[in-house]
């Protein structure tokens, strides 16, 4: 009995090992999200620019649009804002912002100084939508279909190859319906 304990260590190393190897194999980019397929979640929040105005997820559905998740507080942010204005100027998809726990004059300021890439924005400023979406932080984006459908989430900065693999998931959903 005595020289099975002296196993013990080695079956130890062994089970560390495999975990270490598991972790290292993950991609950390790759945040799972429960809202895959599934309906945005429901939200009445006012406007950023115009806080008398309350916006729900009936202002976007009819059409796909980007939903990008940002705040001034987000360095991240500032780095993909170049991204998003060039895809706003291609007119290719619509986007809406979700400012997200910010303050609403330095969000302003922002938008003022760097442009404007967002067809509106909602002003999360508690964070519940950012809650229900299940956000990490900013920036993330997520794809929406014309019904309101989560189907893609994006976690950090938009880059121009994630922007031509969005494209390549929206033709898709072209080529589906013919």
């Amino acid at each position: 009995m005595p020289r099975l304990l002296l196993f013990i260590p080695l079956l130890l190393f062994f089970v560390l090992a495999f975990f270490l190897w598991k972790g290292l194999s993950i991609d950390p980019r790759e945040l799972p999200s429960a809202l895959i397929d599934k309906p945005f979640p429901e939200f009445t929040l006012a406007s950023l620019q115009q806080p008398e105005r309350q916006l729900s997820k009936q202002d976007f559905i009819g059409q796909p649009v980007l939903v990008n998740v940002w705040a001034t507080w987000c360095p991240s942010c500032r780095q993909e804002h170049e991204q998003l204005l060039m895809t706003a100027q291609a007119d290719e998809i619509p986007i809406i912002g979700l400012n997200y726990k910010d303050e609403r004059d330095m969000a302003l300021q922002w938008l003022q100084q760097l442009g404007n890439p967002y067809q509106f924005n909602i002003y999360d400023e508690q964070g519940m939508l950012g809650l229900n979406l299940g956000v990490y932080g900013a920036p993330e984006t997520y794809l929406l279909d014309a019904q309101g459908i989560v189907r893609h989430r994006h976690v950090g900065v938009l880059t121009t190859q994630d922007w031509q693999e969005l494209k390549q998931i929206i033709k898709g959903w072209g080529s589906a319906k013919n």
